[in-house]
């Protein structure tokens, strides 16, 4: 998971780069075609079946995905981008309660503390802020929250029935090229240049590898230890924000890297008992 959240975090800085160039949608239809080509390419080769008999489970987390994606992405145009990452990143706390009620996982006490400690980082480093009118993209925020830890759940599952991780990655990343290649001729469709290809390029084989790990790590580790430790995308981002674009933390952002990188810690040991 700190491989994805290390991938995850370089994928925004293309993102970032792209930002001015292209649509939200035709950024998440880019880094899903790449992802799409090249799991298709190796399952060619390689001789790997792409048919699977567990379609439900991966249409359940297929569409949880591309909902909360778009939900994030709303919410980042509509709030503050600092808002908008930290209802995003609710997720894990939602997965401290559907881990009991939808995988009937004993309920962990420290590893909810660990995961708690960590969103409290969150909050010193985002520092979120929001309007009295923004109520209900605040909603939606946690929504994107919710879904996004339900399609952790079925990647649980999916990890429970046998299922490579390739083969989930592959066909979550084939729904959402679908969905966002239907709405492209809505939100607008940008030239592809020499100038641009390779931002595209980044934003899709980051997000390819990002996703592939985060899957291996719900497939194999502890759903709550690897939520806990997704919030190393938050540091990494940081990170890469202060290096290559002089955003400055402040005092309470440190506290708060600080804080996250205990929590995960604390996941750890945690889930170790």
């Amino acid at each position: 998971m700190v491989i994805a959240g290390l991938c995850f975090a370089a994928m925004s800085v293309f993102a970032k780069l792209g930002a001015d160039q292209f649509t939200s949608i035709e950024l998440v239809f880019y880094r899903s075609i790449v992802g799409v080509v090249t799991l298709g390419l190796m399952a060619r080769f390689r001789g790997w079946p792409i048919a699977t008999p567990h379609w439900r489970l991966h249409v359940q987390r297929g569409l949880s995905g591309v909902v909360s994606l778009g939900l994030y992405f709303h919410c980042i145009g509509q709030l503050p981008l600092a808002t908008a990452v930290t209802l995003n990143y609710t997720s894990p706390l939602f997965l401290a309660l559907l881990t009991t009620l939808l995988l009937h996982q004993p309920f962990r006490a420290g590893l909810v503390t660990a995961i708690l400690v960590s969103f409290v980082g969150l909050l010193f480093l985002l520092e979120p802020t929001m309007r009295s009118d923004q109520v209900f993209d605040g909603f939606l925020g946690l929504g994107s929250g919710l879904l996004a830890a339900l399609a952790y759940v079925n990647v649980t599952k999916l990890g429970a029935t046998g299922e490579p991780s390739w083969r989930v990655v592959f066909y979550f990343t084939l729904l959402s090229a679908v969905v966002a290649g239907l709405l492209m001729p809505v939100t607008g469709i940008h030239a592809i240049d020499g100038n641009n290809f390779w931002i595209l390029l980044g934003i899709g084989v980051t997000a390819t590898g990002g996703q592939t790990a985060m899957t291996r790590a719900y497939h194999t580790g502890n759903t709550l230890v690897v939520g806990s430790l997704s919030y190393s995308t938050v540091v990494f981002s940081a990170i890469l924000g202060l290096v290559f674009w002089g955003e400055a933390l402040g005092h309470y952002g440190w506290v708060g890297i600080a804080l996250i990188v205990a929590g995960g810690l604390l996941s750890l040991r945690a889930g170790r008992r």
